[in-house]
């Protein structure tokens, strides 16, 4: 291999997962409650996005959003969970790529279908604290 200084050199082959380029944009969805990630403290959602608390995932208790954001999808993947076939993609963080959760694109079962578009949190990967309160001034 050449040095950095000659001409006409190839440069180093970097694994993709090491090339970290350009800034990671972050949403802030606002409220009062608010849900992180646990391992970097990126903000994912509000408890005003709460549906249910009475999911399960791979490390225990898991809850139902409607909106969450910073968060990246995988390919989709045909799963059986308890109540029934899914078709859905684990989400990650955006800024630390931990693995939270997932998300459910399509339900075969009719009486599943309110789930579609919407996002499960494991509590065991995500923390809830206080938000900013909106109603007062500066």
């Amino acid at each position: 291999m050449q040095g950095r200084g000659e001409k006409h050199g190839k440069a180093p082959t970097i694994a993709t997962s090491e090339l970290k380029m350009g800034r990671i944009f972050l949403e802030h969805i606002g409220g009062s409650r608010m849900f992180s990630c646990a391992g970097c403290d990126t903000i994912l959602t509000n408890r005003n996005e709460l549906i249910s608390t009475r999911f399960t995932g791979a490390t225990g208790r898991a809850f139902l959003f409607n909106k969450v954001v910073n968060l990246t999808y995988s390919e989709v993947q045909d799963r059986v969970m308890l109540t029934g076939r899914h078709m859905v993609r684990d989400v990650s963080c955006k800024n630390c790529e931990a693995k939270l959760g997932w998300i459910y694109e399509f339900a075969t079962e009719e009486n599943q279908r309110y789930k579609e578009g919407r996002v499960i949190l494991e509590r065991a990967l995500v923390t809830e604290s206080d938000g900013l309160d909106q109603s007062g001034g500066f």
